[in-house]
């Protein structure tokens, strides 16, 4: 749009009232020269958007300016740039200009007879306090999280990243909502070709709305059509940074606490925070748990119906004759039996998830517990059934990654209904495809099963198990092997040498 007029300030300020459909929430601020009472400036900005208390100084310098001999200042930047002790300065000469600084929490400064304005950034207004991460709790190790302002979340990671290799790169994103995001890396460890990749993917969105980092990581992510998710989120500011000196690039948006994070393999949704801040063997202790649970939530409840319904010499005779004992009288088949039982769980897990924080861990406890009795006594349900599923709803719960323990639960229906119809084999036909799915995956380019597939060796230190960080002096190989190491080489002195 061409540049504003040089006119008075009644005409302009109503342009951008226009501009702004007459909305309430436009604020104006007339500054007046006290000796002919002649209109000097206009403070204009969007209330609940700016920061009262910054505010109050800007137009404490704005009315001294005005007392000025100088009724028309050539450079109303230098003229104020003295005297505004808060926010940057910058020069806006477009209405347009103008309507988006005070959209995004500016407070523009437009002077009579002056071609354009001033936006001075102050944003301010409600949110919230940094926090502990509610979805990715620690029991040791950092307790603050991300929040929904973009400036303090970049703030948390470059308070852990104190290098000047840091690298953020804004965009802005939605023809309505005008999101901002930051694209953030670690120049020198991140592969130029992943950066090239993102870059591509972000400059092809083209959409009226971003309100969330899910809709960038749909929109971004190599194919859609996949249960497993290709990106990674994380509201902890820690495993941003963990990953970043891994060679992997993150994305914040403003607006939400979900960073993302790319690219990554599957056996990245098993890892957690806390297995680097505790001891070696303890943390591979604990990932043996969360594969064995992986194994557990996914396959247990087909197997249970295959060896249940087809295969009934594989399980022995004292434990065949215990649950034939059982289910005498369930009028139900194993696999409607345990799709109740799932389908029921399910949703008490979604009630529990809605009702008030206050009551939804005590509906779903309560719940469970109430109607796996009732039905065992009522005799829709056998008691090895009601087994089989809790521990299979508990185990789901051992992975770290929400995204990855929604993937395993949809698959976990197919792979019942398979098993009820065919058996074991059934089970098998299921497996075959899913496991030629997985290693079809990319993620940005970026095998999904490696390092197994493709193999490197060189990953398996930090795979099921944890070596100790003297053992780990390499990053892992996501792509390439830009600076691979992280710790330098010891000579037979014991001096350090990183080349």
């Amino acid at each position: 749009m061409d540049g504003l007029d040089n006119g008075d300030l009644s005409s302009i300020v109503e342009e951008l009232r226009c501009r702004l459909g007459g909305s309430s929430d436009f604020i104006v601020r007339l500054i007046q020269d006290e000796r002919n009472r002649i209109d000097k400036y206009a403070v204009c900005y969007i209330d609940g958007l700016v920061d009262k208390s910054l505010l109050a100084f800007l137009l404490e310098a704005v009315v001294a300016e005005a007392r000025e001999d100088a009724v028309h200042p050539s450079d109303l930047a230098a003229s104020l740039a003295s005297r505004v002790p808060v926010g940057a300065l910058a020069d806006a000469a477009t209405e347009d200009s103008l309507v988006q600084a005070m959209l995004n929490g500016e407070v523009v400064i437009i002077g009579a007879g002056r071609s354009g304005g001033l936006s001075v950034a102050i944003p301010g207004g409600p949110s919230r306090s940094i926090e502990e991460p509610s979805s990715q709790t620690v029991v040791r190790g950092p307790k603050d999280g991300f929040t929904e302002n973009l400036a303090d979340n970049l703030s948390l990671v470059r308070r852990r990243l104190r290098t000047p290799d840091l690298r953020i790169e804004d965009r802005i994103l939605g023809r309505y909502t005008r999101t901002k995001i930051a694209v953030v890396y670690i120049h020198g460890i991140v592969q130029p070709v992943i950066l090239d990749e993102l870059r591509r993917r972000l400059d092809k969105i083209d959409i009226d709305s971003i309100l969330e980092s899910g809709y960038i990581e749909e929109l971004i992510q190599d194919t859609a059509w996949t249960p497993f998710p290709t990106i990674q989120n994380t509201e902890r500011p820690d495993s941003v940074s963990a990953y970043l000196l891994e060679g992997h690039a993150a994305v914040l948006v403003d607006g939400t606490p979900f960073a993302l994070l790319l690219p990554v393999t599957f056996f990245k949704f098993f890892l957690s925070s806390e297995d680097y801040y505790q001891r070696h063997d303890i943390a591979s202790f604990v990932r043996m748990i969360r594969f064995f649970s992986f194994f557990v939530s996914l396959l247990l409840p087909s197997l249970y119906i295959a060896v249940t319904t087809f295969q009934q010499e594989m399980i022995p005779t004292t434990m065949l004759i215990s649950l034939a004992a059982q289910r005498e009288g369930i009028p139900l088949p194993a696999l409607l039996e345990a799709l109740l039982m799932e389908l029921t769980f399910e949703v008490i897990r979604e009630a529990g998830i809605r009702m008030p924080r206050v009551i939804g861990p005590a509906i779903s406890i309560v719940g469970a517990l109430v109607l796996g009795q009732a039905a065992v006594q009522a005799g829709l349900v056998s008691g090895a059934m009601v087994i089989i599923v809790s521990f299979t709803a508990i185990a789901s719960f051992v992975i770290p990654a929400l995204g990855m323990s929604a993937a395993i639960r949809l698959m976990r229906f197919l792979l019942m209904l398979l098993a009820g119809s065919f058996g074991l084999f059934g089970v098998l036909i299921g497996m075959i495809p899913l496991l030629l799915h997985l290693v079809a995956l990319r993620s940005f380019g970026v095998p999904y099963l490696l390092p197994i597939a493709p193999l490197n060796w060189g990953n398996f230190k930090d795979l099921f198990f944890r070596m100790p960080w003297r053992v780990l002096k390499q990053r892992p190989a996501v792509i390439g092997s830009r600076n691979p190491r992280r710790q330098p080489k010891r000579n037979r002195h014991g001096e350090g040498n990183r080349t």
